[in-house]
């Protein structure tokens, strides 16, 4: 079983209220051999909601407390995205996942480049929150961008 992000199946649980499908996850969510899950609705947050970025660090920075999950209001969600990278760890244990695929750039699904926290666009080397959580306890974590390449 993979725990795949919910936006790459089509579900609309992305911040703007839209998805980020990819047929290929979609196909091994419809065959059963992918659990679909959205770390930020996990944890609380409303969809449609604010952008969010990490601020000071990375999401194992986030996961210690040596930086914050901030919304471009200046509103602190930093509790929330460790609450829903707890709740996808929890279910990727439930189902006996050991690989994940998630989606690149966000501050929760991150795999190797998050925006810098700036709320210009602007990207930097870095995992998010669940991606972090993840691979901290053995799950392999790889983007959407990644699938096909060794």
């Amino acid at each position: 079983m993979i725990i795949v992000s919910a936006c790459l199946t089509g579900i609309k649980c992305k911040y703007s209220g839209g998805h980020n499908l990819v047929e290929s996850i979609y196909k091994l969510v419809q065959d059963g051999r992918a659990v679909p899950v959205c770390p930020e609705e996990l944890g609380g947050l409303p969809t449609p909601r604010n952008p969010a970025e990490i601020i000071g660090g990375a999401g194992a920075d986030v996961l210690s407390g040596k930086a914050r999950v901030v919304d471009c209001a200046g509103q602190d969600v930093t509790e929330e995205f460790i609450i829903g990278a707890r709740k996808v760890l929890e279910l990727a244990r439930r189902v006996g996942a050991v690989r994940a695929i998630l989606k690149e750039r966000s501050p929760s699904c991150g795999c190797s480049m998050i925006y810098d926290g700036s709320f210009q666009q602007k990207k930097r080397p870095g995992a998010g929150v669940t991606t972090a959580l993840l691979r901290l306890n053995g799950i392999e974590v790889r983007s959407e961008e990644e699938l096909g390449k060794t």
